[in-house]
């Protein structure tokens, strides 16, 4: 079996090398541990800070036996969702998850994704991160923050029929078939690909499940919250409309 772990980037020039150091001390213990390979797919979202190429250094100065470091790279900007959609087209995971390069979510969540998905009773095909199944999972923002965030989520889900509880959480896991089918559809290079990758992950027929995370490391969000809610709430009807044309 083979786990691969897609991280967007971009200008991230101060953190990828601990990313890298971070991602691979774990995931070398649990592919040994649980008998796995593993693959790191570094998406460079055509930044100006040459993070590609520290991730790439890094990861050649780093002795690996179970799993590898690859950078990909689009030509110029074009948004977490494009260089996701990026990573993805080129994964090559049984599982294929993704999540933030300041791993806000921790590197423990990612060895615990993978065994819930490849575990004989998941019956599963996208797991993703809710910090609301957990009494802490908001630990550590601020009250306005952390109530802003529960609203615009359940105004979102509520506009786009979901039954989830925290659609918007930036740790998603798929089996790996079901991930480059649903981003092969993907056309939403914005903060709202989530939207529609979800939407597109229902109209395929897949199951979606949720399990419990925690932000752990905190830095400044790169959402305007007013400003980016206001245009993702506008978004999301449109991109619902569109989803449901393509699945006519």
């Amino acid at each position: 079996m083979k786990l691969t772990v897609c991280i967007p980037m971009y200008n991230e020039a101060e953190i990828v090398s601990d990313a890298v150091r971070a991602l691979t001390d774990k995931l070398e213990d649990s592919a040994a541990l649980h008998n796995f390979e593993y693959e790191i797919l570094f998406s460079d979202d055509g930044s100006a800070d040459g993070c590609g190429k520290i991730a790439r250094d890094t990861a050649a100065s780093l002795e690996l036996k179970n799993g590898v470091v690859k950078v990909v790279t689009a030509e110029k900007n074009m948004g977490k969702g494009h260089a996701i959609r990026l990573a993805v087209g080129h994964s090559t995971g049984d599982v294929v998850l993704y999540t933030d390069c300041d791993l806000a979510y921790g590197v423990d969540v990612i060895t615990e994704a993978y065994l819930t998905m490849t575990a004989p009773d998941f019956d599963g095909d996208v797991l993703i991160g809710s910090r609301n199944l957990r009494a802490d999972g908001y630990e550590g923002y601020t009250f306005l923050r952390k109530v802003a965030s529960k609203c615009y989520i359940k105004v979102l889900c509520t506009i786009a029929g979901f039954k989830l509880s925290d659609s918007q959480c930036g740790f998603k896991a798929f089996r790996g078939d079901a991930a480059r089918k649903v981003f092969s559809y993907g056309t939403v290079n914005g903060w709202a690909f989530d939207l529609e990758i979800l939407m597109t992950a229902q109209k395929l027929g897949y199951k979606i499940k949720e399990f419990p995370v925690k932000i752990i490391n905190h830095r400044e969000s790169k959402i305007h919250l007013a400003g980016d809610s206001i245009r993702m709430l506008r978004d999301v009807a449109r991109i619902k409309k569109q989803v449901s044309q393509r699945f006519k």
